[in-house]
């Protein structure tokens, strides 16, 4: 379930990518921030009532919970048009967790997956300085982010625990920080490009968009 739920991260990073770049709409992309958000809320609970107090299952139901309550907190945002700034705050608690997560995952012996939680902390702290700092000039640059990471931590790897060809290996560990880091200066290139004009601009609210 853990591995479908991580090709649904990817699709709604994808999508909360594009309406940060304001392709997207708030309300459009929050209907699914709703049912993604629900998802992993819901089973993840299941889960742990399950669980029998496992260590490991309890860490791994934290991490997915941390992605389940952001998207719930975008969708509203974006259908009831209220400000960002608690999100962004809360975007602030998860990227810590983010960290935390990450080296754990070190610790554990995936190092794939730490480096996934770090790039994910990164993701979520630009997130707190858009939305909790205001600085709304890296909105574009924190939507290209986030479409680059939808593939490289969501998509992409889920597609390979899907088919049993993952491997968390310090070389792949590395490629993927690789990768991660070349997608962030692509992203602040990209990010400084003006907008494109368009007949009619994006609502206010894709400043409230998440992880």
């Amino acid at each position: 379930m853990g591995n479908v739920g991580l090709l649904y991260v990817g699709a709604v990073l994808f999508l909360n990518g594009l309406m940060l770049l304001g392709i997207v709409g708030g309300r459009p992309a929050a209907v699914l921030n709703f049912f993604v958000g629900g998802m992993q809320v819901i089973f993840p609970t299941i889960v742990l009532a399950q669980a029998g107090n496992d260590p490991a299952v309890v860490l791994g139901a934290a991490g997915i919970y941390l992605f389940g309550f952001t998207y719930l907190y975008v969708a509203i945002n974006q259908w009831t048009g209220i400000g960002g700034e608690g999100l962004g705050w809360f975007s602030l608690f998860v990227a810590i967790s983010a960290v935390t997560i990450g080296l754990i995952n070190f610790v554990i012996g995936d190092p794939v997956f730490g480096v996934i939680w770090l790039l994910w902390a990164v993701l979520w702290s630009l997130f707190f300085v858009l939305l909790a700092l205001g600085r709304g000039s890296i909105q574009r640059l924190t939507g290209w982010f986030t479409i680059f990471l939808s593939f490289l931590t969501g998509t992409i790897p889920a597609f390979l625990l899907l088919t049993g060809t993952f491997e968390s290996t310090p070389l792949w560990a590395v490629v993927v920080a690789v990768i991660g880091i070349l997608s962030l200066v692509v992203a602040v290139v990209l990010g400084r490009r003006p907008a494109p004009v368009r007949a009619s601009e994006p609502s206010s609210a894709t400043a409230s968009a998440s992880a």
